[in-house]
């Protein structure tokens, strides 16, 4: 839990997939309808390799580890046709997500999305949240994003997001910046920033699997105040 000596936050960075959106089960059923063609299964412990990667590192641990016989080209040429299958569908949003976007929002408190999905999913994913998804100041999909030549974990990712806020409300000091992630590597990539980290995991992931400033269950449990941020009302 954030102690009193926890720097005020200025500004907040959200990841977007099984953070904000609740995409997990069908990026698994996607995947697994792929490999399944070859004989395999997606495994979470393969899953955890991949998650909050770029989609180009994604698809070489999966081919790699699984030996599939085909390209990265060919791989990610059937995993898109999946995607647009199961992302043409509704995906629901995450507990607490809506709450605390319209809150931080209402409150003049800059705020900003950081995702490695690829563009054309991320469009499909948030069609029938487009007004919501309006509320932040920029979106970042750094898996197409030129400025990205290193994914989470490395820190690139959210630096770049932190610099797009407008000059003038640019934060300075990276402490007092605070970032939502349900990926290790997203966790990871956040503490390298030097930010401060709330990790919202999958129920399946070992809490031991990253140190992150906080560990939460779900965003219902977000306590602003404990941040210096505006109360719920």
């Amino acid at each position: 839990m954030p102690s009193n000596e926890s720097p005020k936050i200025t500004h907040v960075i959200f990841d977007m997939d099984g953070l904000l959106l609740d995409t997990e089960t069908q990026y698994e059923k996607a995947i697994g309808n792929v490999v399944g063609a070859y004989g395999h299964e997606y495994p979470f412990e393969l899953k955890r390799k991949i998650m909050g990667r770029k989609a180009t590192e994604g698809i070489q641990i999966i081919v790699d580890t699984l030996q599939l016989p085909i390209t990265y080209e060919q791989y990610s040429e059937l995993v898109d046709a999946e995607y647009r299958k199961v992302f043409s569908q509704y995906i629901p949003l995450m507990p607490g997500a809506e709450r605390l976007v319209r809150h931080l929002s209402a409150k003049g408190v800059p705020i900003a999305v950081a995702t490695s999905s690829k563009g054309f999913t991320f469009n499909l994913k948030t069609k029938p949240h487009q007004e919501l998804f309006s509320l932040f100041h920029h979106i970042l999909i750094a898996s197409e994003d030129p400025e990205i030549v290193a994914g989470k974990p490395h820190p690139q990712t959210f630096l770049v997001a932190a610099a797009r806020f407008d000059e003038g409300n640019r934060p300075t000091d990276m402490s007092r910046v605070l970032v939502f992630e349900d990926s290790v590597a997203g966790v990871q990539a956040a503490n390298a920033a030097g930010m401060r980290s709330v990790w919202v995991p999958d129920p399946r992931m070992p809490r031991d699997a990253v140190v992150a400033y906080q560990t939460l269950d779900s965003l219902e449990q977000f306590k602003p105040e404990e941040y210096g941020l505006p109360a719920y009302d």
